[in-house]
């Protein structure tokens, strides 16, 4: 098969499309054809090895180069080949995963675990632009900030992959949504179902003239104690990603808050999405619904993997950026 392959860290002139041995799926797993990926800030970190203080942990980075080494954690497509193992899939299957890596190439096998049912009203291009950043938003609302209805959220960064679950994931939880994003973004916003929008180019939206129960801040680098006065007294900030040094990245702003939780008023949170096929399921349940739709800025060939990703690192994206295998 075709895949691209990081052999060593460093920019996405480091990828290579060579010929990858086919995937063997073993007891448990499920042989997949690729039909589609979408690129995350998530590949981007593999890709640079950054941050740095993560290559010390066991997992998908090593010291000197990557473990893993076909990148791609959103992945669409059909079911090939099963284990003997596996019961709930069958060959012609449509499926979509959130996987350790692996998309970036025109198969992979995946655990019969982590696996769920495409969506039947999404393409498979607009089903891998789900995963990584729709599980992210879900989670960042359910679990970390326990949006209920009538309660005020606001999404800071909410013109991203990210951002435009979240706006349509906490509208579908009854909440009355504010989403932050830049001047050229905010129709964008406005269209998935904010109901306010703020251009932080003109307001700043953490300047505490307005408070929120939930405030997400998706991949931001804002103090947080700047962050706090946009909460209520009892209200919940949850950090998403951010920015920061090759060393740390945006860990450091992490620590600090969930350091800093207990000693206040309010809840400060961090996290970082895990594979989950129950979430998945309640997101194509939603997808199906029309609750969610995935916004796509543009798509590219399998070929073109390294050009996607230097579009990701402009900074300049509506929503996803999805990859045709």
């Amino acid at each position: 098969m075709k895949a691209f392959v990081l052999r060593s860290y460093g920019s996405p002139g480091q990828l290579e499309l060579a010929d990858a041995d086919t995937p063997v799926p073993g007891d448990d797993e499920v042989l997949v054809r690729v039909h589609a990926t979408s690129v995350n800030p998530y590949d981007w970190h593999i890709m640079r090895g950054e941050p740095r203080v993560v290559r010390l942990m066991p997992g998908i980075m090593g010291l000197r180069a990557p473990k893993l080494t076909i990148l791609g954690c959103d992945m669409a497509g059909e079911v090939e080949a099963i284990g003997k193992a596996v019961t709930q899939f069958a060959p012609g299957d449509g499926v979509f995963a959130l996987l350790p890596c692996g998309g970036f190439g025109e198969y992979v096998a995946v655990r019969e675990d982590l696996l769920a049912r495409k969506p039947d009203n999404l393409s498979h291009a607009q089903a891998a632009a789900v995963p990584m950043a729709a599980v992210t938003a879900l989670l960042a609302l359910r679990e970390r900030g326990g949006v209920q209805p009538g309660q005020k959220v606001l999404v800071n960064g909410a013109s991203g992959g990210v951002g435009t679950f979240a706006v349509q994931i906490a509208k579908a939880f009854g909440a009355e949504v504010t989403a932050a994003c830049g001047t050229a973004k905010t129709d964008l916003v406005r269209a998935i179902g904010a109901d306010h929008v703020l251009n932080y180019t003109r307001e700043d939206p953490v300047s505490g003239q307005h408070r929120y129960d939930v405030v997400i801040d998706i991949g931001g680098d804002r103090p947080v104690a700047r962050l706090r006065r946009a909460l209520t007294p009892k209200g919940t900030l949850v950090l998403t990603g951010g920015t920061g040094g090759p060393l740390l990245g945006g860990m450091d702003r992490n620590m600090r808050a969930q350091l800093l939780s207990p000693f206040v008023s309010q809840r400060l949170t961090a996290f970082i999405a895990p594979e989950s096929r129950a979430d998945l399921i309640t997101l194509g349940e939603m997808a199906d619904s029309g609750a969610i739709t995935p916004a796509i800025d543009r798509a590219y060939p399998l070929s073109q993997a390294a050009a996607a990703l230097r579009h990701l690192a402009e900074g300049h994206t509506r929503g996803k950026i999805v990859i045709s295998v």
